[in-house]
């Protein structure tokens, strides 16, 4: 593993900024997760080894976007390219932050990180360079929807990094996509924060190539007031992880989530999810599938930490999964740590197969076995893609899935 190695002798950048310092100087105690710790013990060390052996890469090679850009109102930014926006309008301004303000912002962020719960992240921000890091303030009312690409390079490991802070009475639409390329790895950083009666409807979709590597972080502040609304999906990884950090600072806040991963093959991609309540009144609606065929392994693993200054919590959190080989494996665990006393809280966790009786009965009417168990597993995705902020017209993520599962 040639990073971590570097990291050992202090070798991974040659001119470190000060973040970079900081994060190399967390990580040399320890350079590799703890392999017992809840986080990573399921996670494949042989593909998580192939994550880690490709040399990094800062230069960023123009790519073709694979979707075309039909709506002249959308906002499209690739992180590492063209990042510098100015836009001031009549009802919104999207700025790019200064970098003082990037700078201490981050450093904030990472004074409190450890070893074992934000390795990928400070992994991510000892390898991204300042031109890979994006910092975005945004304000305002209507505003034209948002595309963000990362992507990868063949036979490297790329770094990017996403910061955008959401100012009072904000309300956006943002689509963030994750690319892999062929034999490659990709390290995706992002960082939220959302001011009082914000809104934030985000959508996450991470896909791959052959032999390409995804290890993805989302981390979101929730001042009073807001609410924020993911909708993800990974899929076509060999190996690839979505860490999901969440914290309602003061309560009074709501979180909806549903997110899903499918694999194939022998892949792995796994989903890890914080949602913590800081205050009263908070709510949270999370569902998470994941779909298992040939010899792959799916894994989510949630906490939901309601503490006892958080009274009135409203939190749900489902895991549904679906397993359509003998030989593939889902570990999946939701859980519940709460000292409050007043409030309500429900977690579980479900894991099937097709149905056979809905299939017999579609064949009997003439229906191929490969044309109903399409149609059963459309259904299965729609209510996750239903909620990621696309449309179907320029981003027909059902019948990509379905065409290539």
């Amino acid at each position: 593993m040639e990073i971590i190695e570097k990291i050992k002798t202090n070798k991974l950048v040659e001119k470190q900024t000060d973040i970079q310092k900081i994060c190399l100087d967390k990580l040399q105690s320890s350079p590799l997760p703890n392999p017992k710790s809840e986080l990573w013990r399921l996670s494949n060390k042989i593909k998580f080894s192939n994550f880690l052996d490709y040399s990094v890469n800062e230069k960023n090679l123009k790519f073709d976007i694979p979707y075309p850009n039909n709506s002249q109102k959308t906002i499209r930014l690739i992180i590492g390219q063209n990042c510098q926006i100015q836009l001031i309008e009549e009802n919104y301004s999207i700025q790019q932050i200064s970098e003082d303000e990037l700078d201490k912002y981050i450093k904030e962020q990472i004074s409190c990180f450890n070893e074992t719960e934000n390795w990928s992240d400070l992994l991510n921000l000892s390898l991204s360079c300042k031109k890979n890091i994006l910092g975005l303030r945004i304000n305002g009312s209507k505003i034209p929807p948002i595309e963000i690409f990362s992507h990868a390079s063949s036979n490297s490991l790329n770094a990017k990094t996403l910061v955008i802070f959401l100012e009072k009475n904000c309300d956006i639409e943002l689509l963030q996509v994750n690319l892999g390329k062929d034999n490659s790895s990709l390290s995706q950083s992002t960082f939220f924060f959302l001011e009082e009666h914000s809104s934030l409807n985000h959508g996450v979709v991470s896909y791959g190539k052959n032999g390409s590597n995804l290890l993805n972080s989302l981390n979101v502040i929730q001042q009073k007031n807001s609410e924020y609304s993911l909708g993800s999906l990974h899929f076509k990884f060999n190996y690839a992880r979505f860490e999901i950090n969440i914290k309602q600072s003061e309560g009074n806040a709501k979180t909806n989530i549903k997110g899903m991963q499918i694999t194939k093959k022998d892949e792995q991609i796994s989903t890890y999810t914080k949602i913590n309540f800081d205050g009263p009144n908070g709510f949270l609606d999370q569902i998470n599938k994941s779909l298992a065929d040939d010899k792959s392994h799916a894994i989510f693993e949630g906490s939901i930490i309601v503490p006892k200054i958080a009274q009135k919590t409203d939190a749900s959190q489902l895991s549904r999964n679906l397993l359509l080989s003998d030989l593939a494996q889902i570990d999946t665990k939701p859980q519940l740590e709460i000292i409050a006393d007043d409030v309500k809280c429900k977690h579980g966790a479900t894991i099937s197969q097709l149905n056979e009786e809905e299939l017999f009965y579609m064949r009997t009417r003439g229906i191929t076995l490969a044309e109903a168990s399409k149609l059963q597993l459309s259904s299965y995705f729609q209510e996750i893609i239903s909620f990621i902020p696309v449309s179907k017209e320029r981003w027909d993520l059902l019948d990509k899935i379905l065409n290539e599962n």
